[in-house]
């Protein structure tokens, strides 16, 4: 067996792991992907690295909040590893200035397992949450999840289907059958938003900030108006919705 010890959490690679490992690595065909890991604790750093690097990813490590955001400027990440107790700010200011940034997955590393502190991390723009202490196998099965829907749901189509619902973001339509309706422009790149971040929760900020940006009207009001006249579009009966859907206290999701 091989692990390695950290205070808050720990890395471990036996036999039970490596075979899930294993398994999972059976159904994955990895081009080069690189990773990043922001974490502070050299021994758990140096161990998710390792165990990356055996899975056939590109793995590299930033020990600040800081050294991360200059590595991810340096060069963009497919996913992104993020540790939320952090030297020199926490890791939901992190997620949030990545956020600003890029679209990059972002599994957060705490342990902390409350709620709240999961709900936190949601708003900051993390997608997904590992509380410590946590097996190899499921942080790889999370790591794979999350390369697997970014991947899946990258907003590169002009055609998508949600549901029943054929949507074509370059003409502004949205077909169900033989009944068209059209589309405004707000309501295409909220859709394309929400699509981008697929069965992942999107704050109410971050809709404001990146589909109306600088506009100085738009509240989250706005945003609520707004994702009622998508679902009057998009769902067969928008009071009971099924694609489009509210995560209290966050924001909303779109589950295709």
């Amino acid at each position: 067996m091989k692990e390695r010890n950290s205070q808050n959490g720990y890395v471990s690679i036996d036999a039970v792991d490596r075979h899930v490992i294993r398994r999972i690595s059976d159904f994955e065909s990895k081009e080069m992907q690189r990773i990043l890991i922001i974490e502070d604790e050299k021994e758990m750093a140096l161990g998710l690295k390792d165990l990356l690097e055996l899975e056939g990813y590109e793995a590299t490590t930033a020990e600040t909040g800081k050294e991360g955001l200059q590595a991810l400027s340096r060069k963009a990440p497919d996913c992104i590893i993020l540790d939320l107790m952090l030297p020199d700010m926490s890791g939901y200011q992190v997620c949030e200035q990545i956020r600003q940034k890029a679209d990059t997955p972002i599994l957060m590393l705490t342990a902390k397992g409350q709620d709240h502190d999961k709900i936190l991390g949601f708003k900051a723009g993390a997608d997904d949450y590992l509380t410590k202490p946590f097996s190899v196998g499921e942080l790889l099965a999370r790591v794979m999840a999350l390369l697997r829907r970014s991947s899946q749901f990258a907003p590169d189509k002009d055609l998508i289907r949600v549901g029943p619902n054929l949507v074509d973001v370059k003409h502004f339509t949205v077909r169900r059958g033989k009944k068209e309706r059209s589309m405004s422009y707000y309501e295409v790149e909220l859709f394309k938003l929400l699509y981008a971040r697929a069965n992942q929760p999107v704050t109410r900020d971050e809709i404001l900030d990146k589909v109306w940006g600088t506009e100085k009207y738009p509240t989250n009001r706005t945003v609520d108006n707004f994702i009622v006249k998508l679902r009057k579009k998009i769902e067969e009966d928008y009071r009971s919705p099924r694609h489009i859907l509210t995560i209290y206290g966050v924001g909303y999701k779109l589950s295709p």
